[in-house]
């Protein structure tokens, strides 16, 4: 058990951390921009922090602030909750080479499940099945018109890096697939700075299954469920329903194991979420959309 916990996030993200801790008898830190001084998150911590101005840049994601506040309140752990800094493995080692405990997933598992085509990578390694789709990176129009003809179409175009529908394009044709390359990358520079984009067969009418695990970093892993997160705008989900109304018993008991297994031979540590694709029944296949597969706290 930890002695004192950094809660390095604001809000209502903040209150359930806090909550938790409360709930364990574990004293709490609240660190804020100016902005954010008289915040609920602030008033009902233990300690609290000023750790900048109010743009996130300078406040919530400044590194040494943080470390500093850690420093200054004796506080031995921190919880990022879920954004800024949750997935960022550099932040985790940083706190780990000073002695402070990240609570979240291991900055390896955090650094390969970050980029989409890595994530494919250790996914299929793992035996998980995935969308069917380019091995890596696309680079060429001729290339990408390749595996679209192998794979079929429509396809979509999807960024490597970030998340959140940005740097995603379908392809219905194949002369339509060179501006849905071009847009993609052009959106994936813009929004993420990074252009990589790859190729997964598009399918047009699946439920989106996201499972939850928890892992001890031993070898030790559980499914704690599914939720079914088909309720969608531009990519973007509106509902979170659970358990699925798309699985029956067998499949729930098929797709939760495969997802424990994984995090038991990976040896994944924390709370973190695994995404399905599901379609017409009998199709269960990993897909990485978004920041959401190695997550320290899950929305």
């Amino acid at each position: 058990m930890f002695d004192k916990i950094l809660i390095a996030n604001r809000g209502e993200i903040a209150l359930r951390v806090l909550r938790a801790c409360q709930e364990l008898g574990i004293p709490t830190v609240a660190v804020h921009s100016t902005a954010d001084a008289d915040a609920m998150h602030v008033r009902l911590a233990d300690e609290s922090v000023c750790i900048g101005p109010p743009p996130a840049k300078d406040s919530y994601l400044n590194v040494p602030a943080l470390l500093a506040a850690c420093e200054i309140t004796g506080a031995d752990a921190v919880h990022p909750g879920y954004g800024f800094l949750s997935e960022n493995a550099r932040f985790a080692e940083i706190l780990n080479e000073h002695s402070i405990h990240f609570i979240g997933p291991k900055a390896e598992h955090i650094r390969q499940m970050g980029d989409k085509i890595e994530a494919k990578r250790t996914a299929k390694a793992l035996g998980i099945p995935c969308v069917p789709g380019s091995d890596g990176g696309v680079t060429t129009d001729k290339d990408a018109i390749a595996i679209a003809r192998e794979i079929g179409f429509p396809v979509l175009v999807k960024a490597a890096a970030g998340g959140g529908g940005r740097g995603m394009k379908v392809a219905h044709l194949e002369d339509e697939l060179p501006t849905a390359l071009a847009t993609a990358r052009s959106e994936a520079k813009a929004a993420f700075g990074d252009d990589a984009v790859y190729l997964e067969k598009y399918l047009q009418r699946p439920r989106h299954i996201e499972v939850q695990v928890l892992g001890d970093g031993r070898g030790n892993a559980i499914h704690l469920g599914e939720r079914d997160c088909s309720l969608q705008r531009r990519h973007q989900k509106v509902m979170e329903e659970s358990p699925s109304p798309a699985l029956n018993v067998a499949a729930r008991f098929q797709i939760g194991e495969i997802v424990a297994s994984a995090m038991r031979e990976m040896k994944y540590l924390g709370v973190g979420t695994i995404e399905f694709l599901y379609e017409d029944g009998n199709s269960i296949l990993f897909h990485r959309d978004g920041t959401r597969v190695s997550r320290s706290n899950i929305r």
